[in-house]
């Protein structure tokens, strides 16, 4: 079993709340919980982040996605169990998530634009941003 290194939420509580916060805050917004725990596995499975792929695996299950669609969810580019607006957040979120070799060009952003208003765009990048960060502390902390 892998040991916690550091119990993050504990020592840095301020930071942890407001990252918390900020995630409700989307529960608010412009889009579906679906959307953003589709994005967050997505997220999750490219960081390779299994206390995040287990917790968001069950959302999407629990709110009726099928077991096949996450299946296929990594190879979202060849499966047919993706809708085009789907298809355009899985970009973007690959983009962002890969910004270092992606650069998060404007090809991606401007498909973007044709099934997401700007609200939803910003949402969406802010749901990918805080899932990597979120992705980043409980893979270096081992949690």
């Amino acid at each position: 079993m892998i040991k916690q290194r550091l119990n993050y939420s504990e020592l840095s509580p301020a930071p942890y709340k407001n990252m918390v916060n900020a995630l409700m805050a989307l529960e608010k917004g412009a889009l579906d919980k679906e959307t953003i725990e589709l994005m967050f596995m997505r997220v999750s499975q490219i960081n390779g982040c299994a206390y995040c792929l287990d917790m968001h695996g069950k959302a999407l299950r629990e709110s009726g996605v099928s077991s096949a669609k996450l299946d296929q969810l990594a190879g979202w580019r060849v499966s047919h169990a993706f809708s085009e607006r789907e298809r355009v957040a899985l970009e973007w979120a690959e983009s962002v998530t890969l910004i270092a070799a992606t650069g998060a060009p404007d090809s991606a952003f401007e498909t973007l634009q044709a099934h997401f208003s700007d609200a939803e765009i910003a949402d969406l990048t802010f749901a990918i941003s805080i899932m990597n960060a979120f992705n980043r502390l409980a893979i270096s902390m081992r949690q």
